[in-house]
C-alpha cells in the first residue's frame, strides 16, 4: 500500500509536480495510441482507475493517521489546559517532553495549528501559559527534570510559550527580552548547545519584532566559522539543522547548502532513518535531516524523492495502535514530542498536508510548515 500510496499521492497535482510518477503515467499513456481504441480505452481506465482507488486508498490513509493522533492529543489533555506526555498519567516523558513540562502543551498546540484543529480547553491552554510567565519574564513549568533556572532551560521554555500564546491570540504577559539580552552580555551564547542556535531569530519571529543587529551579526559569524567542509555544524544533523533553520528564517543563503545535502543524504540508513548516534542524541534526527532536504535540496533531485519514500515509511514504523508514534520503531510507548516530530517529518515530505489557511508556518515549532519557495524576509 505504501508504494501505491507513493505513485498516486495526489492524482490530480501530479502534472503541477512534475514528478516522476506523472511522467510515467504520460509515457504509458502515450504507448497506447499505437493501440487500437477499445484496448487504449480499456488499458486506460485501469490505470486511471487504480490511480484513483490508490488515492482515494492513501487519503482515508491519512485522515485516519491524523484522527489517531487528534484523538491521543485529547486523550492526554488535562482540564487545566495543560498536557501530560502520553496517556499513562504516570508516564513522566522522553527528550523534551521529559525535560520541560512547557513542551507538551507548546507542542499539542503546534500540532494542532498545523491542521487546523481545535484545543481540547482552549482557554484553559492559554491560562496555562500564561501562568508559567514570570514577572522576569521567563517561563517556568511546573513540571520537569531541568534545572528550570539554568539559562538553557529559560531559552527554551520562554520560546516555545511566546510561540504558544502567539497562535493562541495572546501577548505575553511581561517582557521576555532579558531571556535572550542575558545570552549577548559576554558571549554567553557560545556556551549553549548548538543545537539551539536558531532559537534566537525564531524567538524574535514569535514576537514579530526586529532581532537586534549585533545579536544577528555575531550568531551568522558564529554558526559560519563552525561549519565543516560538508556544511555541518558539531558532526551532528541536530545542530547543522538549527544553522539552516537559522538562515532561513533570517532570510539568507544557507552557506555550503549543496555539500550540507549531499551528506545528510549520504548519512541516511537504509532503513529511512538518520539514527547514527545514541537514541537520546537522534531522537529527532529524522525531522532535522528532513527539514534540511526539503528546504535547501530541489524537489526534483531524485536523490531527495528517494530519501522521502524511505523516511516515510521508517516514520509509519513508529506508529502505534494508540494513534501515536514513538521516538524509535522498537519503543512501545507513544510520546506528545515523537508525535510532533514524527508528524512534522510526514509533513516535510509531503505525506500530511497542512491546512490551506495556514498562517504564521515559520513560527510553528521548527518550521516543518515552511514554503521551501517561499522567501522569508526575517526579522532582520
Amino acid at each position: 500500500m505504501y508504494f501505491l500510496c507513493t505513485l498516486v499521492e495526489s492524482y490530480e497535482t501530479l502534472s503541477n509536480r512534475n514528478t516522476i510518477w506523472y511522467e510515467m503515467w504520460i509515457s504509458i499513456q502515450i504507448k497506447m495510441i499505437n493501440l487500437n481504441r477499445r484496448t487504449f480505452i480499456a488499458q486506460s481506465a485501469i490505470l486511471t482507475g487504480g490511480v484513483s482507488l490508490g488515492l482515494y486508498s492513501c487519503q482515508d490513509n491519512n485522515s485516519n493517521l491524523l484522527k489517531g493522533v487528534r484523538d491521543f492529543l485529547h486523550r492526554v489533555a488535562n482540564k487545566d489546559g495543560s498536557f501530560r506526555p502520553g496517556i499513562d498519567p504516570d508516564y513522566k516523558g522522553t527528550s523534551d517532553t521529559g525535560l520541560s513540562g512547557i513542551a507538551a502543551p507548546a507542542y499539542a498546540t503546534i500540532i494542532s495549528s498545523t491542521f487546523g484543529w481545535s484545543l481540547p480547553y482552549p482557554d484553559k491552554t492559554r491560562e496555562f501559559f500564561i501562568s508559567c510567565q514570570k514577572p522576569d519574564g521567563a517561563f517556568y513549568p511546573p513540571t520537569g527534570s531541568m534545572d528550570q533556572n539554568a539559562p538553557l532551560a529559560k531559552l527554551y521554555n520562554t520560546l516555545q510559550g511566546i510561540i504558544s500564546l502567539r497562535l493562541l491570540g495572546v501577548q505575553p504577559r511581561y517582557d521576555p527580552m532579558a531571556v535572550v539580552n542575558y545570552f549577548f552580555n559576554n558571549g554567553e551564547f557560545k556556551e549553549l548547545p548548538l543545537y539551539s542556535t536558531s532559537f534566537f531569530p525564531l524567538f524574535f519571529t514569535a514576537l514579530e519584532e526586529k532581532m537586534p543587529d549585533h545579536i544577528n551579526s555575531r550568531m551568522r559569524e558564529y554558526l559560519i566559522n563552525g561549519q565543516t567542509e560538508d556544511g555541518y555544524l558539531g558532526d551532528h544533523v541536530a545542530s547543522t539543522f538549527h544553522a539552516a533553520h537559522y538562515f532561513r528564517l533570517i532570510g539568507e543563503p544557507t552557506p555550503k547548502a549543496e555539500v550540507m545535502i549531499d551528506r545528510v543524504i549520504a548519512d541516511q540508513k537504509e532503513d529511512g532513518s538518520w539514527h547514527l548516534w545514541e537514541p537520546e542524541m537522534d531522537v529527532h534526527a529524522s525531522f532535522d535531516a528532513l527539514f534540511i532536504l526539503r528546504q535547501l535540496g530541489d524537489p526534483k533531485d531524485p536523490r531527495i524523492q528517494q530519501a522521502y519514500k524511505k523516511a516515510t515509511s521508517w516514520i509509519l514504523k513508529c506508529h502505534k495502535p494508540d494513534g501515536g508514534f514513538t521516538h524509535f520503531p522498537d519503543e512501545t510507548i507513544s510520546d506528545v514530542d515523537s508525535i510532533s516530530f514524527h508528524v512534522g517529518g510526514l509533513v516535510e515530505t509531503g505525506t500530511l498536508q497542512i491546512q490551506k489557511t495556514i498562517t504564521n508556518e515559520e513560527i510553528l515549532r521548527w518550521a516543518h510548515t515552511m514554503d521551501q519557495a517561499k522567501h522569508y524576509p526575517g526579522i532582520r
